[in-house]
C-alpha cells in the first residue's frame, strides 16, 4: 500500500513539508510506502475550463506545461492521499488551488477516478484561518468520493518561520495520530 503527500508550500522543506513527514514517518513505521511531492519551485497553473479531460476522459490534463498530470498519476496509484498547504490569507496556496483544481476535474471526468481512496488535509498556520484552509483541503476529498481520515484534533501545525511547527506539540501529535489513523484505515479496507 501506498501514500502520497503533497506540499502547497512556496518554501521547500518549509512547515509544510515538516508536518506531511512527521505522518508519513508513521505510515512509514506501520510498513506503508510513502512519496513527499513538494510543489515549491514547480510552476502550476489552475484549470483553464477547456474541459478536454470530459472529452478525452484519458486520465490527464489537457495542459502539458508542468508536473499536474505526473501529480494525477501518483495520485491513481497511491491507496492514500495527503494534502498539505499553508494558510494564504485564510486559504489554501495558489499552487495548491491549482492542484486541487486540475485533479480534482480529472478526476470527476473520468467516473471519481480517487473514489474510495483515503484523503486527509494538513495546514501550516502562523496564527489565523487555518480552519478554511482545513475545509478547501477536505472538499477535494470529500466531492471526490473520498474517506476522509481524521485525527486527534484538526490537522493542524502552529509555525511561522521553518521549523518552527517542531515547537508546537500539539500539532505534531497530531501528525503522528493522523499518520497512525490512515495506516489503520488503508490496512482495513484492504
Amino acid at each position: 500500500m501506498k501514500v502520497v503527500a503533497f506540499s502547497g508550500s512556496a518554501r521547500k522543506e518549509g512547515n509544510t513539508t515538516t508536518l506531511l513527514n512527521a505522518a508519513l514517518a508513521e505510515l512509514q513505521a506501520a510498513g506503508l510506502e510513502t512519496e513527499l511531492v513538494e510543489l515549491a519551485g514547480q510552476p502550476v497553473s489552475g484549470c483553464i475550463a477547456c474541459y478536454q479531460c470530459f472529452k478525452k476522459k484519458d486520465r490527464r490534463c489537457a495542459v502539458e506545461k508542468d508536473i499536474i498530470n505526473d501529480c494525477i498519476a501518483k495520485m491513481e496509484e497511491a491507496d492514500g492521499i495527503i494534502l498539505g498547504s499553508p494558510t494564504y490569507f485564510a486559504d489554501v496556496s495558489a499552487s495548491m488551488k491549482a492542484l486541487i483544481e486540475r485533479c480534482g476535474m480529472v478526476s470527476r471526468a473520468n467516473n471519481d477516478m480517487f473514489k474510495r481512496k483515503a484523503g486527509a488535509g494538513v495546514v501550516a498556520v502562523r496564527r489565523a484561518g487555518a480552519y478554511h484552509v482545513f475545509s478547501s483541503l477536505n472538499a477535494f476529498f470529500l466531492i471526490g468520493q473520498m474517506i476522509v481520515v481524521g485525527s486527534s484534533y484538526w490537522n493542524m501545525g502552529i509555525g511561522k518561520d521553518p521549523g518552527e511547527v517542531k515547537n508546537d506539540p500539539e500539532g505534531m501529535k497530531t501528525m503522528a495520530d493522523l499518520g497512525r489513523n490512515m495506516a489503520w484505515l488503508l490496512k482495513k479496507i484492504r
